[in-house]
């Protein structure tokens, strides 16, 4: 057994081997009509290492052929199956403008937008890919306006919206965990102005409350009536918004201790 498995091992490496070195040859052959043929066999495959390098040189052979748009269309196909969404839609969307009247322009205008939505980074990190994927997904929509695919880009464009919703709200959230009140009062609420439907309309209402009512209570003297008649005026929101909230009893503690203060005042 042991032997059967060391041979099968020796042979299985001769075999990468010989196909290594055949591959090299084949990159370094002039032969394009070979080099396309076996780029194809190799995208058939699924080796879309192989089949990437050999469609790249192809690609400036072939410019101004009618074999230049399929050599195109499969190489940006390669950086996509690769996971490589920067680069693949790159070259979907150089693949569009370059053939306008392909039969292929629209799928790869739409997979150019789509490789940004696959780029998008989850919400604590920056959200530019995501403000760009939207922006790519509706110039997508209005230049194809009855495409099939209509239905499937605008779940795209919510989801990508839900991200930068809750990106937006764990922001402003942020300044509450770090006890910079007054700048959490003033994102939240910006956060509400920017998603008024938020799912997190609850917790924004009464986070405001909170961060009002305690950078009242850090005011000095001069400053505190006014910052506590702020916060009563968020408590009279939130209660008027969320009369059986979950925060109903939390919040009703710190009206009472803002009228205390404000009576004392």
């Amino acid at each position: 057994m042991l032997k059967q498995t060391k041979y099968f091992i020796i042979v299985f490496t001769l075999l990468i081997a010989v196909s290594s070195c055949k591959y090299q040859k084949l990159l370094k052959s002039s032969d394009t009509d070979l080099k396309y043929k076996k780029a194809k066999e190799y995208y058939d495959d699924g080796d879309y290492s192989r089949a990437m390098t050999l469609f790249q040189q192809l690609v400036p052979m072939y410019k101004g052929t009618e074999k230049g748009e399929e050599v195109s269309y499969y190489f940006a196909y390669c950086n996509y199956n690769l996971k490589d969404y920067i680069y693949a839609g790159y070259y979907f969307r150089k693949f569009a403008n370059s053939f306008p009247n392909s039969k292929f322009t629209e799928e790869c205008s739409y997979l150019s937008a789509y490789c940004y939505y696959l780029d998008a980074p989850k919400t604590s990190l920056d959200q530019e890919t995501t403000n760009k994927a939207i922006s790519e997904l509706q110039l997508y929509l209005g230049r194809y306006p009855e495409t099939k695919r209509a239905e499937e880009c605008n779940q795209l464009l919510d989801e990508l919206r839900r991200k930068l919703e809750q990106k937006s709200y764990d922001n402003a959230y942020l300044y509450y965990k770090i006890f910079q009140y007054k700048a959490a009062s003033i994102a939240l609420k910006q956060s509400l102005i920017e998603y008024p439907e938020t799912k997190h309309k609850e917790n924004i209402y009464f986070y405001i409350l909170k961060s009002d009512y305690l950078f009242a209570e850090k005011s000095i003297y001069a400053k505190s009536e006014e910052r506590y008649s702020v916060a009563l005026k968020s408590f009279k929101s939130f209660v008027k918004k969320f009369p059986e909230s979950k925060y109903l009893k939390e919040a009703n503690r710190i009206n009472k201790n803002i009228l205390e203060k404000l009576k004392n005042i």
